[in-house]
């Protein structure tokens, strides 16, 4: 009986496994059952910090928001200042705010002056 030779679909599925996989050390980057069991973890971890990242870079910005705020005084926080821009109707986000925190502290000054003098105006303080 002649010898039957096997067709390429199933070597061009596992070399694009490998592919995957060729920064991987040791067997997980050369046995292909391992190399399929790590794919599927890295790809799960992958899918579960997608969603840490944003709240990680929610608190960073939480952070350098409240950094520049507390310098102008004790009394004046970060809730109070969304507190205010909510009140004033402000739409800024918390990355938007932040960048401006870093880049232009009185630009922030500024918004929250206009942010006293509105609730001055309205009657709110």
């Amino acid at each position: 009986m002649t010898r039957i030779r096997r067709g390429y679909i199933a070597r061009r599925r596992r070399t694009k496994i490998r592919l995957f996989a060729s920064n991987f050390r040791g067997a997980l980057s050369r046995l292909t059952r391992t190399i399929i069991q790590q794919k599927i973890r890295a790809l799960f971890s992958a899918h579960q910090d997608r969603g840490s990242q944003k709240s990680n870079f929610r608190r960073l910005w939480i952070t350098r928001i409240n950094a520049v705020i507390r310098e102008w005084g004790v009394s004046y926080s970060y809730s109070r200042l969304i507190h205010d821009l909510y009140k004033a109707r402000l739409l800024l986000n918390r990355k938007i705010l932040s960048q401006i925190a870093i880049l232009n502290r009185d630009c922030l000054y500024t918004i929250s002056n206009e942010i006293m003098g509105y609730k001055k105006s309205v009657g709110l303080i």
